[in-house]
């Protein structure tokens, strides 16, 4: 069986929790303290659904709405992840931004994408509901998780989601016609 290599890029604003989402997947541990990212690549071999994965992800700068997207950003990027925070309204607000310049940038509307409200375990801190986000998913007709890094909670099932949502546009389902037999 070969290997699939797949590159996802986390992107959101500053503070929303993309590093220590991208080292409790890779690593399987919590980093309590922020440091801001430059910029990180990380790897990690993943099976699923009987398929072995190279996962390569692209653990991105905090963007905001005036921020470019960086070429390393768009190019080979099969997929991903917008994060924002459930503490963060302005986050929230800024994912249509980026999700946007992305779009634009890449000149195509079906790219895979999951939308992740990041830090559910803050809950007596949310200024974005469950609904909110899951409203903006079917804007964008993708794909919405919770996730609290902290607890490990849909950590996995995020990016695992991601690479379910590139295989389908990367490798549509085949689907057979069925044969009609016409008598005459």
């Amino acid at each position: 069986m070969s290997v699939k290599t797949r590159n996802i890029a986390v992107v959101g604003s500053r503070s929303v929790g993309k590093s220590s989402m991208t080292v409790r997947f890779v690593e399987d541990h919590f980093v309590e303290s922020y440091y801001p990212t430059i910029e990180n690549q990380f790897s990690k071999n993943l099976k699923f659904k009987n398929q072995e994965y190279a996962i390569e992800v692209l653990d991105t700068a905090g963007q905001d709405e005036y921020s470019m997207m960086n070429e390393k950003h768009l190019i080979g990027i099969h997929g991903y992840l917008l994060v924002y925070s459930v503490t963060s309204r302005q986050s929230f607000e800024l994912i249509e931004i980026i999700r946007d310049k992305i779009l634009n940038s890449i000149g195509n509307e079906n790219i895979p994408l999951v939308l992740i409200g990041n830090k559910n375990d803050l809950n007596f801190q949310r200024q974005v509901s469950f609904d909110d986000g899951f409203k903006l998913s079917e804007k964008f007709k993708c794909k919405f998780l919770e996730t609290s890094v902290k607890e490990n909670y849909n950590i996995n099932q995020s990016f695992e989601t991601l690479i379910e949502e590139i295989e389908k546009i990367h490798n549509p389902p085949i689907v057979k016609k069925e044969e009609k037999c016409v008598i005459v």
